[in-house]
């Protein structure tokens, strides 16, 4: 019978043994297969998230709108995300993940194809130009009507535009569709990121965790590359191509009233993002938790020092009613908000994410107008050099993180100097300035066109007092002295001959340069200073974004290593909460007021109203941006000093905690020995004693 109990027992062990050996594999392609749609995934949110900042200044000249509002329409993506991301990061732990997910990239693609949608609602895009595309060549123009008295008193305003083309004039209102598009992104965007990245950590091994991790952090940051090289494909295509001749565009993309196909790239990238969905309609609910089937191993040392190894493993629960969450959820917020580290980690991020949004969202922006790019070659060079060395960075952080084996204060200290390293340098962007444009009756008087001045200047002089014209027009043309002039009109053009981007203006008066009055179309390039300090620029650039964003993987393990594995799911989502609420709604918003309070020339809209600024004061620009991007991130540094004590205090309590566990756990087996111990003595002494009777009983 004990035979036969053993052999049946060896069986069954057999028996689980080659189960276990099928659940692993099975197991751990699942979770390759979860890393790669969730590396997919983030791809496809990174790339429509990045194609719309590379679109800001295309928005702006095709609505006709102020940089603010431009901020309110890109923070209206966080504001969708503020909507639902608390209820998602806690009830979809407890549900079924992959498939939250799969919903939220649906959701997001239906956004960008709203965002497209203006377009083929409003009419064509048309730019103020005095260059006429006409069949004939040979056809003179006057911009300068020569008789005409100008009024200065009376130029600042437009002539009156008829009733009802206002009425027809739908732009006024179109970018409403883009801020709603945007809006149900930012809802679909949810829970991609709390959900994804606890599914990894609870179901992936802990020394794997962190790579896997660095691994998705990095296909994120690779998204932008090519969200910036869209952008800067579709800023060179027109914007009504398909619709308009070509050859009758009188303007290049280098012109400031260029607006590229912005249009195209939204419908790319909506196609894109519902693709990354399907995956994830396939994937299981939960894995088997690594380690359940076959004893731990030494080698798997956990992360904060004394706990165990599978201590921040916390599957999902796969029965738990709605009501019971529900009325968990308030106790679950106190808990995670009365956790010190946790609140100071959370201060920290978010006043260093209202430098970093406000800083990249305004970047192409920064490069067109302080050094003269267009658009395309901004965004291009965003996508190229920058972008890239932020996945680089975001990865070797990563790595070195597992290489290093930092515990949790190891990976604070490692953030900090890196970021505190980049900051250091970035206060060399302060010395790499370049001078603006020379703009008669802007940047310059009529009267001197030598030094740029940011005085108030007027657009009228004795030069072209004959001429009526407005002072709200923006029709730059590049005068043979080298100047540029707001429009021919007030360069006291009187002849143009030619057409399209071919168009000449001759007996100009106020060039004032002898036997050469003659302007053409489009800003004078005069910009030898900007493209001598400019690689510099870009060099510096991406040496911060690399040591910068070397910090990113460790400090973000920091933030699910510092908590309970209960609340890490509900951690993620209400950290993200917190920094899409304070700092990816305000700071686009507060950058664009403040980059709006540096413009030098007001476009005017068709039906009347302040369009979009035409031209900056690039000192005060320069100042503004970068010194509120610095100015935050010196605030974050003073604000970890007191996080790095509070950390320091919760390790010592953990390890005291472990420690005394240990003797506890210690003194009880010492219990159970000495018991043994007693049991054996006794029996051995029973054992002599009887032993002694016998020899007696043998003797007598």
């Amino acid at each position: 019978m004990e035979v036969g109990a053993e052999h049946g027992a060896m069986q069954k062990t057999r028996r689980s043994d080659d189960a276990s050996r099928k659940t692993r594999p099975s197991s751990c392609s699942s979770l390759k297969m979860f890393l790669v749609a969730l590396s997919f995934a983030y791809f496809a949110k990174a790339l429509s998230g990045s194609y719309m900042k590379s679109t800001i200044t295309q928005l702006e000249r095709r609505f006709d709108i102020p940089s603010y509002l431009i901020g309110i329409i890109d923070g209206s993506f966080e504001i969708g995300n503020l909507l639902v991301i608390a209820f998602v990061s806690y009830f979809g732990a407890k549900l079924h993940r992959p498939k939250m997910i799969a919903m939220g990239c649906v959701l997001m693609s239906i956004g960008t194809f709203i965002i497209a949608l203006p377009h083929f609602i409003i009419g064509r895009y048309e730019f103020e130009s005095s260059a006429k595309w006409v069949v004939n060549s040979s056809l003179t123009l006057s911009p300068c009507l020569p008789g005409s008295t100008g009024d200065p008193s009376q130029d600042s305003k437009l002539p009156q535009v008829p009733v009802k083309e206002c009425e027809g004039d739908s732009n006024l209102s179109m970018w409403i569709y883009v801020l709603l598009g945007n809006v149900l992104r930012g809802i679909g965007e949810t829970p991609v990121q709390p959900l994804g990245i606890s599914y990894i950590d609870d179901f992936a091994t802990e020394e794997n965790a962190a790579l896997y991790v660095g691994c998705v952090q990095t296909i994120s940051v690779v998204g932008p590359v090519f969200g910036y090289l869209l952008g800067s494909l579709c800023a060179k295509i027109y914007v009504d191509i398909g619709f308009v001749k070509l050859e009758t565009i009188t303007i290049t993309p280098a012109d400031s009233r260029w607006v590229g196909a912005w249009w195209l790239g939204y419908l790319i990238a909506g196609i894109i993002t519902l693709l990354s969905a399907i995956p994830f309609w396939f994937l299981p609910r939960s894995l088997p938790v690594p380690g359940s089937h076959t004893p731990e191993k030494p080698e798997q040392a956990s992360f904060i020092k004394g706990s165990a190894p599978m201590k921040h493993k916390y599957p999902a629960e796969e029965h738990t009613s709605f009501i019971e969450m529900a009325k968990d959820f308030i106790p679950t917020l106190r808990t995670l908000l009365g956790h010190p580290v946790y609140l100071i980690y959370l201060c920290v991020t978010i006043i260093q994410l209202n430098s970093l949004i406000g800083m990249v969202t305004y970047k192409p922006k920064y490069i067109e107008q302080h050094f003269r790019q267009s658009a395309s070659k901004a965004n291009f060079l965003m996508g190229v050099i920058n972008i890239p060395a932020v996945a680089l960075g975001i990865f070797s952080g990563g790595l070195l993180m597992k290489k290093m084996k930092l515990n949790i204060i190891g990976a604070a200290k490692f953030a900090f100097v890196t970021s505190f390293l980049g900051y250091v340098l970035s206060l060399f962007f302060f010395v790499m300035s370049c001078e603006n444009a020379k703009i008669a009756g802007v940047t310059l008087p009529y009267n001197s066109m030598e030094d740029i001045s940011y005085d108030k200047h007027s657009l009228f002089n004795t030069c072209n007092s004959n001429c009526f014209c407005s002072a709200n027009n923006w029709d730059p043309v590049c005068g043979g002295n080298g100047i540029t002039f707001v429009s021919p009109c007030l360069a006291g053009c009187t002849i143009s001959t030619g057409s399209g981007k071919n168009t000449v203006f001759s007996n100009c008066s106020c060039v004032g340069v002898a036997g050469n009055l003659t302007a053409h179309t489009g800003q004078c390039p005069d910009k030898d200073d900007c493209d001598r300090m400019f690689p510099y620029f870009l060099a510096l650039s991406v040496i911060t974004s690399f040591i910068i964003s070397l910090g990113g993987t460790p400090g973000y393990m920091l933030l699910i290593r510092c908590i309970k594995p209960q609340l890490k799911s509900f951690a993620l989502g209400f950290h993200a909460l917190a920094t899409h609420t304070l700092a990816g709604i305000p700071a686009p918003i507060y950058f664009g007021a403040i980059i709006d309070s540096t413009c030098l020339k007001w476009g005017q809209k068709r039906c009347g109203g302040r369009g979009a600024c035409k031209i900056y004061n690039t000192t005060k620009y320069r100042i503004a941006y970068l010194g509120l991007t610095l100015s935050l991130r010196t605030i974050s540094f003073l604000v970890c000093i007191p996080g790095f004590i509070l950390l320091s205090r919760q390790l010592k309590k953990e390890e005291q905690d472990a420690l005394r566990g240990s003797r506890a756990n210690g003194g009880t087996e010492l219990e159970a020995l000495r018991k043994e111990e007693f049991v054996i003595s006794n029996s051995a002494t029973l054992q002599r004693t009887s032993e002694n009777g016998t020899d007696r009983e043998t003797r007598l």
